[in-house]
């Protein structure tokens, strides 16, 4: 099944359904009011959805109309719990190698960090910031949507409460990335609020491109028209069940848990890219001794799309551009 949060004067949305070519939508209102609603009481609602689902894959659900990317929210607009992941250690790799940094990390356990759960932005949202000082850039990520995930959880346990899978443009600001890291606690400046995808999707609708608790397809990225990357998901290096499991160690994940993955990061960048700009300018300093590529202008536009074996968009893309706060 494919969801999105339609723009209402609620901040939660209303429940949409949208069809597997992405062309159509229904309203699930019928059923379950938001996706918070669905997530909190899944076995009961689900097997409805999934029966409206197919009628309107089929081009036969009553009340069904074309789907506008502009008209819907982030697929959950607000979320309880936030984490980001860094978990393909290339990008880290890369970043150190590049500028000569010194991090302390603990072999096996990745690095987790809380973030913003209180507003996300839609995929073709205008996206406000006060300056271009603060070094604006983008991150490509894949993102899971849980249900409820116990407290000591197996990797293999809290894969099978995935419920959804999107993607977001995980936004930073560089100039205040590494005075934030040396103080030891969270992002506050660095990491605003996140966009993501029209549409969240349940797992089998990657088909074989949702494999080993990874998203095996490609992040396609582009700015202003032009190629910037498009490394692949399989580079992972903890799975999503892995991570899960990781931050239920000691805590209970309740059901609306998003866990991004990191910047999408592969070993081969020379001919798959970058899905950020803090990647391709170290891979310049490493190749020229300075970078080249400028952080984001305001009115550039970026756009983020996966698409699955036959060509087709899997999420929808992200396409928004960047503004001048007011």
């Amino acid at each position: 099944m494919k969801f999105a949060s339609l723009k209402t004067s609620s901040r939660d949305g209303a429940l949409l359904l949208v069809s597997r070519d992405l062309s159509h939508a229904v309203s699930a209102a019928g059923i379950v009011p938001t996706l918070q609603s669905l997530l909190e009481n899944w076995d009961e609602f689900s097997p409805r959805l999934e029966d409206l689902y197919q009628a309107l894959s089929a081009g036969k659900a009553p009340g069904a109309f074309a789907f506008d990317p502009a008209a819907v929210t982030a697929p959950l607009p607000r979320a309880h719990q936030f984490v980001d992941a860094s978990a393909f250690l290339n990008h880290g790799d890369i970043m150190e190698r590049a500028f000569n940094l010194t991090v302390k990390k603990t072999p096996g356990i990745a690095v987790l960090v809380q973030r913003q759960g209180d507003e996300f932005h839609g995929p073709r949202d205008d996206y406000p910031f006060p300056t271009e000082e603060d070094q604006c850039d983008f991150e490509g990520e894949f993102a899971v949507i849980t249900g409820d995930i116990g407290m000591g959880s197996t990797p293999e346990e809290a894969e099978s409460q995935i419920r959804l899978v999107t993607i977001l443009n995980d936004v930073s600001m560089r100039k205040h990335l590494f005075r934030e890291l040396s103080m030891g606690f969270g992002f506050i400046n660095a990491k605003p609020a996140s966009v993501f995808g029209p549409v969240a999707v349940t797992p089998d609708e990657l088909g074989d491109g949702w494999a080993n608790g990874r998203v095996e397809l490609d992040m396609r990225v582009s700015r202003n028209g032009e190629w910037f990357g498009h490394p692949n998901g399989r580079e992972m290096d903890w799975s999503f069940g892995e991570l899960l499991a990781h931050l239920a160690y000691n805590r209970n994940l309740k059901a609306g848990t998003i866990l991004g993955s990191g910047t999408v990061s592969n070993r081969g960048y020379e001919q798959v890219g970058s899905a950020c700009l803090a990647e391709r300018r170290a891979v310049e300093t490493i190749a020229h001794g300075k970078a080249l590529t400028d952080f984001v202008h305001f009115g550039e536009t970026l756009r983020f799309e996966v698409k699955n074996a036959d060509g087709t968009s899997i999420f929808g893309a992200i396409e928004h551009r960047f503004v001048k706060a007011d």
